[in-house]
């Protein structure tokens, strides 16, 4: 009986180390080596590498799994509130303003929300949630907008290629032609998708890439100038109105803009645009001259002049222009 209780407890609990001198009862089985790990070496025909043969520090440390599983995140350089919206981080700016109610905007920099001063912040949240969907497509197409304008920056050097009235125009730098001149030159046997236009700029081989820069920025803006001012001319009798000064801007978020007292101001980078995109926004302004809101009333008289103003529309603001 002892015998079989021994037996028992031989099968379910590890070998006794060996002690000193002789032991009373079965030697145990000898330890069979270790096996080797059926791993690419081995697959290869190299010689096999026994598992308790790799240290623990030999081996990469883990990636935490939220670092794996990171959600995607867009956070404005002025941020001070935060939302995770449909799994997307998204770190906003929150202003409180005189309105009437809770304001979204998109641009390149991120979201910002606007809020009254007697909306509770969980109103903001709620209505953030609401909005979740639009506001998450919206940043992602200005983040694939920003992408895209990145793409398009030009590195300004002899061969660099830049648009002019919707055609790439290839820079040539030719000192015979003087100091800051410019003139375009037209290739009438070019093959289709290959630019047609060069502009020689009178500047040497040697000129820097902000030289080249700010010659063509010149050019264009005299170009700017004499186009817009022709199709100011051209579009006001249509609409009945008069306008009296142009000028060019370098705004950032803004196309053009309209005075009561018959000033108008377009943005010069205007010109990289093709020429019904330009009438668009000569028209539009001029249109402010009679209807100076956006109300039905006056995309009625956009419309007069421009009828398809709204493709138009949504080829200005899809469009990547070079950086500056």
């Amino acid at each position: 009986m002892n015998r079989f209780l021994q037996l028992a407890l031989d099968l379910f609990d590890p070998p006794a180390s060996p002690a000193a001198g002789p032991e009373a009862g079965p030697h145990p089985r000898p330890k069979a080596p270790p096996r080797a790990r059926p791993d690419l070496q081995t697959s290869l025909g190299a010689a096999p590498v026994p598992s308790d043969a790799i240290c623990p520090q030999d081996l990469a440390p883990a990636v935490p799994l939220d670092q794996v599983l990171a959600p995607a995140s867009f956070a404005h350089p002025g941020a001070n509130r935060h939302a995770l919206l449909g799994g997307t981080r998204v770190a906003y700016e929150f202003k409180r303003a005189r309105r009437r109610n809770i304001g979204f905007s998109v641009g390149p920099e991120g979201l910002t929300v606007s809020a009254p001063k007697w909306v509770p912040l969980y109103e903001v949240e709620s209505a953030l949630q609401s909005k979740s969907a639009w506001i998450l497509r919206k940043l992602d197409e200005m983040r694939e907008r920003a992408q895209r304008i990145e793409t398009a920056r030009i590195d300004w050097r002899e061969g660099a290629v830049f648009p002019f009235l919707g055609e790439q125009v290839i820079v040539v730098l030719d000192p015979r032609q003087g100091s800051g001149c410019g003139i375009l030159q037209a290739d009438p046997n070019a093959l289709p998708g290959v630019a047609r236009h060069t502009l020689l700029l009178g500047l040497p081989q040697s000129a820097t890439p902000a030289q080249v820069r700010d010659a063509v920025q010149a050019w264009l803006m005299r170009q700017a100038t004499r186009v817009f001012t022709e199709r100011l001319d051209h579009f006001a009798p249509l609409l009945g109105v008069r306008w009296k000064k142009l000028s060019l801007s370098s705004a950032s978020t803004r196309w053009g803009t309209a005075s009561a007292d018959g000033a108008i101001r377009l943005n010069w980078r205007l010109i990289h645009f093709r020429m019904p995109v330009i009438d668009y926004v000569v028209a539009h302004e001029l249109s402010h001259l009679r209807v100076m809101d956006h109300s039905p009333r006056f995309w009625d008289t956009v419309a007069t002049v421009v009828p398809d103003y709204e493709a138009l529309r949504g080829q200005l603001r899809d469009e990547a222009l070079p950086p500056w």
